[in-house]
């Protein structure tokens, strides 16, 4: 075989087959770890080898980002190393930046490329898993570039909790109204999970945060939630959706359906309807886009830019590649109607990557393909502490109940026992002791204390401060 060695592999001999997984998500985790176990036999002679590449070192359990926003849970704890977890496997840190299959090869740049000067890296191989994911999509608002906080990584997930109490930070030590009002104004943009649920866990983290302010009250905040749709949750249908927006506004959220975001240029958030909010925070969760790695290849692709599968979760018309997850069209069979496609969500691309595991062995070892279908069976989501919706197998639950299921639903879904056992202690401790209100900004710069100590000049821009994430 004419296999490449990976980068910081050293020249040896080159098994018999390659299995290149690009992404470390959902789908590239639990791919690798259903060949692993699959092909255990193979790897252990040395007939295969796994290359999974991916930017981080670990995979997000993203339906936990809310409640690690919201400090109940620890950010360690929503993340899954992939080096202990594919120890059969080879770990590349880096990103693909083309793929040409028609000539078996993946150009990837790692850690290392910058330091080496040797320009990016080919990786070749017999079988491809493209499992990329997908990134934020955003429109051309002005201003959105300069002052968007996105919500799709652990993170983004941290440092919006970081900005959200210095934000109460500034209002209880300022003098100016005008930068009261503005830290105190939190906007979201996007009704999807994403969206309500980082609302929903993070006003709940400030409401209790404010009783450990002497000049800060829950009324103080204002919280908007900005949907362009009639309706948010769509996955919970139109009932529970309804019921949401009922809870939000009891809540003092301001719901606004059937609206955009004109404009969030000079920090002044310009609505579609007129309104006008001067407010330090905009979160953009409206929607996601399939990740631009997918226009970099010689694949086939849809026309909302994702790969074309098949049900057995090959690439359409092109042999030794394969595509799950958000990056993939894949056929709904279980739907009644023609050319309908599986939700990008964590649902399918759980159940996607093990059956495009059980095939990627099945075609290394020369046995019929399995078909994916599966029927979606509803969805379930929290609004804050005890608060929640769900809908499951055509059942309607709220609150309490709902919240609990979700809570269950996810800790059976979170990879491996030891993150179980983990979040489970820490959802123990969280009831038993109260809530912790620390921002720890500075993280997102280590080393300002120190450039401060060795002579660096204090920031005159107070929007510069090195010490927080304003």
């Amino acid at each position: 075989m004419k296999a490449a060695n990976s980068p910081g592999t050293p020249p040896g001999p080159t098994p018999a087959k390659r299995v290149l997984v690009i992404g470390g998500g959902y789908v590239g985790m639990y791919t690798a770890l259903r060949l692993q176990r699959k092909l255990k036999h193979e790897l252990r002679r040395g007939e295969v080898e796994i290359v999974v590449v991916t930017p981080d070192p670990y995979m997000t359990y993203q339906p936990f980002l809310p409640e690690a926003a919201a400090g109940s849970i620890s950010p360690r704890h929503v993340v899954v190393p992939l080096r202990r977890v594919l120890d059969q496997c080879r770990i590349v840190i880096g990103e693909a930046r083309s793929v040409r299959h028609a000539k078996r090869t993946a150009t990837v740049t790692t850690l290392a490329t910058e330091e080496e000067h040797t320009g990016a890296a080919e990786i070749t191989y017999d079988e491809l898993v493209i499992a990329p994911g997908s990134v934020s999509r955003t429109l051309p608002v002005p201003g959105l570039a300069e002052h968007g906080i996105g919500f799709k990584t652990v993170e983004e997930a941290i440092g919006l909790r970081n900005h959200v109490i210095e934000q109460m930070d500034i209002a209880s030590s300022t003098r100016d109204p005008s930068i009261r009002d503005a830290a105190l104004t939190f906007v979201f943009v996007g009704g999807g999970y994403a969206g309500v649920e980082a609302l929903g866990e993070l006003e709940d983290m400030a409401r209790y945060t404010a009783r450990y302010y002497h000049n800060v009250t829950p009324d103080d905040m204002k919280w908007i939630l900005v949907e362009a749709s009639d309706r948010i949750l769509p996955e919970v249908g139109a009932e529970m959706g309804t019921y949401t927006v009922s809870r939000l506004r009891k809540r003092n959220i301001d719901v606004r359906l059937g609206t955009r975001l004109d404009s969030c240029e000079d920090r002044i958030a310009v609505l579609s309807d007129g309104s006008r909010f001067p407010t330090r925070t905009l979160v953009w969760t409206a929607g996601v886009k399939p990740h631009p790695l997918l226009a970099a290849t010689d694949l086939p692709l849809n026309e909302r830019g994702r790969l074309k599968c098949t049900a057995q979760l090959t690439v359409e018309g092109v042999s030794h590649a394969w595509g799950a997850g958000d990056a993939a069209a894949v056929p709904d069979v279980t739907a009644g109607e023609p050319g309908k496609e599986t939700a990008p969500n964590a649902q399918h691309a759980l159940r996607q990557a093990k059956v495009l595991g059980d095939n990627i062995a099945a075609s290394l070892h020369g046995r019929p393909l399995e078909t994916y279908a599966h029927r979606y069976v509803g969805s379930v989501a929290s609004l804050g502490l005890h608060k929640g919706v769900a809908y499951v197998y055509g059942r309607k639950l709220k609150g309490y109940p709902a919240w609990f299921m979700h809570r269950v639903y996810h800790l059976s879904r979170v990879p491996t026992f030891n993150r179980k056992a983990r979040v489970l202690a820490e959802w123990t401790l969280a009831g038993l002791f109260k809530r912790e209100i620390v921002s720890l900004g500075s993280l997102e710069h280590p080393r300002a204390e120190f450039e401060l100590a060795a002579g660096g000049k204090t920031p005159q821009d107070p929007n510069q401060n090195p010490k927080g994430s304003s």
